[in-house]
């Protein structure tokens, strides 16, 4: 089944995709959802090209993001291959929905884009072996990890540079297991901006699988219905090119996940950085 979270006059709603309609869910989000919201349909449906998503999870407990998890990617930020996952944080606020723009901020000139398949947790998960880690997925969405290059680079403390506030995409829907292979693997993972491809790879050449993040992760923190995991970037990534290359204002960014779906997001400039351009 495919889930999105929908925003509607009255706020958001969980809708169910059947066919090219929505069907809207007794259930204010996905996440929610998975909380247990009853789920059941009201009656309303949306057109898929009339709908306004919002992120999939708006709210999640948790956003835990693996960085350095594809080797070409390591290879070109010039890091050694890690002994163990490399884990950051990201905050609710910085999350923007499949169709939102970007806003470059005024305080960076060094945003980059990085695509990664992203799983939804659907069980409260808390020191789970690896062998049945994928028993407490509910399902699987996409995130671009737009990262600050500048800010993340102040200190060896990646946070700053991760988590500005309605810099990430995430969705467009969250798509059950039973619909993909198994974790996604095989599946192509791209990036392209105006439509110039600048990352591909395939899901599943991780370093740390992610039987094995979900497992690593709920040793030390208990995962939590809704909670959103990012997997890692392959690479392509702008500060690893020579010359290094940013997001500009007025570009397109999209972001692919194959048997999920799309972001398409424009970048936008704030209004002080877009006075007299």
């Amino acid at each position: 089944m495919r889930y999105a979270t929908l925003r509607l006059a009255a706020g958001t709603r969980a809708g169910r995709l059947v066919d090219d309609q929505w069907i809207l869910l007794d259930a204010p989000d996905v996440g929610a959802l998975l909380r247990g919201a009853s789920g059941e349909p009201t009656g309303g449906t949306v057109a898929v090209t009339d709908a306004d998503l919002a992120p999939v999870v708006p709210t999640p407990g948790k956003i835990m993001c693996i960085g350095h998890n594809y080797a070409r990617h390591v290879r070109e930020m010039g890091r050694a291959l890690p002994e163990y996952p490399t884990v950051f944080a990201k905050y609710s606020d910085s999350l923007i929905g499949a169709h939102d723009p970007i806003t470059l901020p005024a305080e960076s000139d060094s945003v980059d884009w990085e695509a990664e398949l992203a799983v939804v947790i659907g069980r409260v998960a808390r020191r789970v072996d690896p062998s049945t880690a994928l028993d407490y997925v509910a399902g699987y969405t996409i995130l671009n990890d737009i990262s600050m290059r500048d800010w993340q680079k102040r200190t060896t403390q990646w946070l700053q540079g991760k988590t500005f506030e309605a810099s990430t995409p995430v969705g467009p829907m969250m798509v059950t297991p039973d619909e993909l292979p198994p974790a996604c693997q095989g599946l192509k993972i791209s990036c392209t901006v105006d439509g110039t491809e600048v990352q591909s790879d395939t899901i599943g050449d991780f370093i740390f699988d992610i039987p094995t993040v979900i497992s690593y992760l709920s040793t030390f923190m208990t995962l939590r219905p809704g909670d959103v995991i990012a997997t890692g970037t392959p690479d392509g990534v702008g500060v690893g090119r020579s010359p290094q290359l940013f997001l500009q204002e007025g570009q397109r960014l999209t972001t692919t996940v194959e048997g999920i779906g799309a972001l398409v997001n424009d970048v936008v400039g704030e209004p002080s950085l877009s006075i007299g351009r």
